[in-house]
């Protein structure tokens, strides 16, 4: 009986492998550097508690400095006599919590977003630097925009990652048909360490591959959220039941009818702050960010839980009145209060970097963007050793057409 033909690759797999390829080619480096620089991202929080003290002070048996006196101290220290001239002005003040130096911060036209640590108890300044030069915001530079312009960089991080979403479908569907059989059970879930260079790394790239699957594709998906506008619009309208995403960045604006005749001799920023901590603890963060222009409104973020963003509750009030004034974007209301799609999208930075599990989903979120980032190594190494494999085998069919008889003879016995 004749055996039958082996049956080739369909027209759809041979153009789901063919995209692997060449898309996996393509976006490689740009993988790569998002993933890494993920990876060294995430324990950021931890790293920067052991190798920046001044960021935290005593606990002291006294009440904390009003933010209008912290920062009328920052801007003498960074401005000098001309301290609350345009330009030289201190733009919010928070207190981090219980233990830790309050934050007073402005932007530089020249250095950029400037911080200054204060000892929130006696004013004493303990720090003052630009995030601009600080490690960690300069690998997630890195991770944003790889460290080009960012009209041009972002660009080029959102099509890169929205390519690796690609390949981890091309990859399942490479992967899917083949190892299901009870065969092939082992070669296709564990890695054969005592194999040689070339089968465990084909199984590094394969096997690792298929395991971070979802965690690579929610980390991706949620990283897309911040470069294309479209994404959180399209998982709002689905998780929502098709309501529009409330607006990202609301403004609103004091009653300037309001205006009091003459100066007052008080800070409302200073007034805010105080009614607010009677309903606030000290373990949370509070920032008050002061208004500027007449029309500018006092703006109030707290945040109950150290290490995650998504319950920070974000409030206004109006400058002359100190009335609170509703605001319309996600975070003017707390959590709780949110509808189930509110929740989901306020959880995607947490998400993304793996805070919303705490460390253990941080030490996930590590493995992941580690093992994510070693995919087009590992990818690579494999296309080119078939490649190579490719052309010597083309050599010695050369070789045989061409050779003399002794040659072909003694390729043949081989």
């Amino acid at each position: 009986m004749n055996n039958p033909k082996k049956r080739g690759k369909s027209l759809f797999r041979t153009i789901n492998d063919w995209l692997h390829l060449w898309l996996g080619l393509v976006s490689g480096i740009i993988v790569f550097i998002i993933s890494i620089t993920g990876c060294i991202y995430a324990f950021q929080k931890e790293i920067s508690s052991v190798t920046q003290p001044y960021q935290f002070v005593p606990v002291e048996a006294k009440p904390y400095l009003s933010p209008s006196t912290l920062r009328h101290i920052a801007e003498l220290h960074q401005f000098g006599d001309k301290a609350g001239k345009p330009g030289k002005v201190i733009n919010a003040v928070q207190y981090p919590g219980k233990g830790k130096a309050a934050l007073a911060t402005y932007r530089d036209k020249k250095t950029g977003y400037m911080m200054v640590y204060l000892n929130p108890y006696s004013g004493k300044v303990l720090k003052s630097k630009a995030l601009e030069k600080d490690f960690f915001r300069i690998i997630l530079m890195g991770h944003y925009n790889l460290w080009l312009p960012r009209e041009i960089g972002q660009q080029v991080v959102c099509w890169g990652t929205m390519i690796f979403v690609v390949l981890l479908i091309t990859g399942l569907i490479m992967w899917w048909p083949k190892n299901l059989r009870k065969a092939n059970v082992n070669k296709s879930f564990k890695v054969k360490w005592k194999a040689s260079f070339k089968r465990v790394n084909y199984d590094l790239h394969n096997v690792l591959g298929f395991y971070v699957l979802i965690g690579a594709l929610i980390i991706a998906i949620t990283g897309l959220y911040f470069g294309f506008k479209w994404v959180p619009k399209s998982i709002y309208w689905v998780t929502s039941g098709g309501k529009q995403i409330p607006e990202r960045r609301g403004t609103v604006f004091s009653d300037t009818t309001h205006i009091p005749q003459q100066t007052a001799l008080y800070s409302p920023e200073d007034s805010v702050w105080a009614n607010l901590r009677r309903g606030y603890t000290n373990e949370g963060s509070l920032q008050i960010t002061f208004a500027q222009k007449q029309s500018d409104a006092i703006t109030a973020s707290y945040n109950p839980q150290e290490g995650t963003f998504y319950k920070n509750h974000t409030r206004y009030f109006d400058r002359y009145t100190l009335q609170e004034i509703p605001g319309k974007t996600l975070y003017n209301k707390p959590f709780e209060e949110g509808s189930a799609a509110d929740k989901l999208v306020r959880m995607n930075y947490d998400i993304h970097v793996g805070a919303i599990g705490g460390i253990a989903g941080k030490c996930i979120a590590f493995l992941i963007s580690l093992i994510s980032g070693s995919l087009p190594i590992t990818g690579f190494i494999v296309w080119w050793g078939k490649k190579r494999k490719a052309k010597d085998t083309r050599t010695k069919t050369q070789n045989l057409k061409g050779g003399s008889p002794v040659i072909v003879a003694s390729s043949l016995a081989r």
